[in-house]
């Protein structure tokens, strides 16, 4: 009772008081909500995303690297190369010239215009630098178009497995998910017939896709188009994996219409994931739209990375030595996996993404890519970050990095699954 007079002379709560002397109290509080009460604050549903997990991988990975182990990152899609060479002397000339201050919401004109030169030289199409906008990241991208595209309660398609992010950037704006489970069939990608009778204000589609690396041919992408069209369903494309193709060219959906919205970005085959750059192209009546929402969610995207991105654009070398890197990389894994034991997965056609299935092995995905991290110092992810639904069953493992590097964690991986050969 003397501690109890003694807080309540000093007004002080004696569950948080107890709490930190590590008693155990059950329902004492003197003055919880006179001391409290004032500032809890609200916790909006719309924050409650799920985790990224490959970014929870990651940081699992450099905890093990600082108690001195080496990890092998088959975890991340991000190059092993950094920004190219002509990126890097770009920067270094421009903080000599410039203060880098704001650029204009839209992305400097002349990045506009190198960007829209890019769609000749991949695709043989005109694209008016107007309708491109620069972002801060291909997420700034999608971000632009959820926000200037959609109202709250809307819903918007996307193939399942899928990239994560996709579901929880459209959580976040109070947008409704519809997850479209694709099948091994169609090569894990939506087809006409999955909207058919689904009432969706948006579809988005990713070709190459993350995580199966597969694609979407001309004839493919015109039906969802057109399918779209007929219901008035925003049709919107990433494409930020194209460049990166192996036995076919990736299609751009701006081959077959102006009526959609592109997003695309740095970070994969111009290797600047950290640099975070990225564009849309949009239709002419929604430039001055997406350039008020630019200028209030963004001012612009960084400077400094703009001006690294005029290099890029122009190092077609040294990128396409990237892609034989790749090249190389897909053809190990092609021939080691089966080997290993990871049999069930497809050829990717694009990106630098195997989606295997490791039902045979497990059905915890989480727990199995957390052994491999733990045992053999190899990350990997688990396909529950693509797939809510089936995902515990899969995985995904990332080729972007060194050829040494792959040939060493395939090692680590032979290691770890010898386990199963028994």
């Amino acid at each position: 009772m003397r501690f109890k007079a003694i807080f309540k002379k000093f007004n002080l709560s004696l569950f948080y008081i107890m709490y930190l002397f590590g008693y155990t109290v059950i329902a004492i509080d003197l003055n919880f909500e006179k001391n409290f009460g004032n500032i809890r604050m609200k916790n909006s549903a719309r924050g409650r995303v799920d985790p990224f997990i490959v970014m929870d991988v990651m940081e699992a990975a450099r905890q093990i690297s600082k108690l001195g182990h080496e990890v092998i990152h088959l975890e991340v899609g991000q190059p092993g190369t950094g920004a190219p060479t002509l990126a890097k002397e770009k920067v270094i000339n421009g903080l000599s010239d410039s203060t880098m201050g704001y650029t204009v919401a839209l992305g400097i004109p002349e990045l506009r215009e190198k960007i829209a030169d890019l769609y000749w030289r991949w695709y043989k199409i005109k694209v008016d630098p107007e309708r491109i906008i620069v972002t801060p990241g291909s997420s700034g991208s999608f971000i632009l178009a959820f926000t200037g595209l959609f109202d709250v309660g809307d819903t918007v398609g996307i193939g399942s497995p899928g990239y994560p992010s996709y579901r929880q950037i459209l959580k976040a704006l109070s947008l409704n998910t519809c997850a479209i489970k694709t099948t091994s069939d169609n090569k894990f990608q939506p087809i006409a017939t999955d909207i058919k009778d689904k009432n969706l204000d948006g579809l988005l589609i990713a070709s190459p896709a993350n995580p199966t690396g597969s694609m979407l041919n001309k004839d493919e992408l015109e039906g969802l188009m057109e399918a779209c069209d007929q219901k008035q369903t925003v049709f919107i494309s990433d494409e930020i994996y194209h460049g990166i193709e192996y036995d076919t060219r990736a299609v751009s959906a701006l081959e077959i219409s102006d009526d959609c919205f592109v997003i695309n970005s740095f970070s994969k085959y111009f290797s600047m994931t950290g640099w975070r750059l990225g564009w849309i192209v949009v239709p002419y009546d929604y430039i001055r739209q997406f350039e008020r929402l630019a200028q209030n969610l963004f001012i612009c995207a960084p400077h400094i990375s703009q001006v690294a991105a005029l290099g890029a654009l122009d190092s077609h070398d040294e990128l396409n030595q990237n892609l034989g890197t790749y090249r190389a990389n897909r053809a190990l894994l092609i021939e080691q996996l089966p080997k290993i034991g990871f049999k069930k997965f497809a050829p990717p056609d694009g990106a630098f993404y195997f989606y295997i299935d490791v039902s045979d092995y497990t059905d915890n995905s989480l727990n199995f890519c957390k052994a491999i991290l733990e045992e053999v110092r190899v990350a990997i992810t688990p396909g529950i970050d693509f797939d809510p639904d089936r995902g515990l069953e899969t995985v995904r493992l990332s080729y972007a990095c060194s050829t040494p590097d792959l040939k060493k964690g395939l090692s680590r991986l032979d290691n770890f699954m010898s386990k199963y050969r028994l």
